[in-house]
């Protein structure tokens, strides 16, 4: 029994659903459902009873539920009493929009004492910046090489389609690139994001169309405003679309199997960062059993 099989545990047991337990939890299903199956067959017990339609604590989970939060808390506390003698260590990292909900795990899964210094900078000035030493780490997403540089994959990114709320295809609960082809497709510069323009065109050629070019932005905020009021469309990383809100926008995945960009991590060869393990299993994406 460790302490990740117990916070497993208590958020499906809140949620009474593996799969927005395994949201909340940043990672996949599988692992979820493989830890809290650990924890079974060690106490011996089952802890839910799963059906297709409803997952319900069994008298076993119910009586754990309460000791489970209790040691959770114990091991929050034990942690804090020493936090204060952890030497504050700094981790300067690049970053760009579109993260989303992935630097909320990393920053809840940091070691007490070290800080992150988000930096936002173009693709490139990230990687000037990592080789000059001014950053200690950065993200990237696409295929990006450089004999200095170690590129560590992390995690992929599966895309999102946003439109009006008023749209034709807003109450669709998914959306194949075919049947975006009437529609005007908002996208930022090929320049400013080559990997995610390029999947995008390329997915809709692959459906039989050129896309209507919409008129390009490099502020999402402002076109998803435009989005709103017209029939035009745009991506964006299903990690940003948790956390947007604009009452005026819908965000639907995309019916095509395996469109997604990968991410991945940056750092120096000949000098990487002392807290790169630490950064690492920060923001992994559990799917180990």
């Amino acid at each position: 029994m460790d302490l990740r099989q117990l916070s497993y545990f208590v958020t499906v047991a809140e949620e009474l659903h593996f799969g927005r337990a395994a949201e909340r939890l940043f990672i996949v299903q599988p692992a979820v459902s493989q830890q809290v199956r650990k924890l079974e067959r060690e106490l011996g017990l089952d802890l839910f009873d799963r059906t297709s339609r409803r997952v319900a604590l069994t008298e076993a989970g119910i009586r754990f539920l309460p000791a489970a939060r209790d040691v959770l808390a114990a091991a929050r506390r034990a942690r804090s009493v020493v936090s204060d003698l952890v030497p504050a260590t700094t981790v300067r990292l690049g970053t760009s929009s579109g993260i989303g909900d992935h630097l909320d795990r990393i920053f809840q899964r940091l070691p007490p004492g070290v800080e992150m210094e988000l930096v936002a900078e173009s693709t490139q000035a990230r990687v000037d910046s990592l080789l000059a030493g001014q950053l200690d780490a950065v993200f990237v997403r696409g295929p990006r090489e450089h004999p200095e540089l170690r590129r560590i994959p992390l995690w992929d990114d599966p895309l999102y389609v946003a439109m009006s709320a008023r749209h034709p295809l807003a109450d669709h609960s998914e959306v194949r690139f075919a049947e975006l082809a009437p529609y005007p497709l908002r996208l930022t510069e090929r320049r400013n994001n080559m990997p995610l323009v390029d999947l995008i065109v390329n997915a809709c050629r692959q459906a039989g169309f050129e896309p209507v070019p919409g008129g390009a932005s490099t502020v999402l905020s402002d076109m998803l405003a435009m989005i709103g009021a017209d029939t035009s469309w745009t991506v964006v990383y299903a990690a940003h679309a948790r956390q947007l809100r604009n009452a005026r926008v819908v965000f639907r995945p995309l019916a095509t199997p395996g469109l997604s960009l990968p991410t991945a991590l940056l750092v120096r060869r000949a000098t990487p960062p002392a807290i790169l393990p630490a950064l690492l299993d920060a923001c992994r994406i559990d799917n180990d059993s």
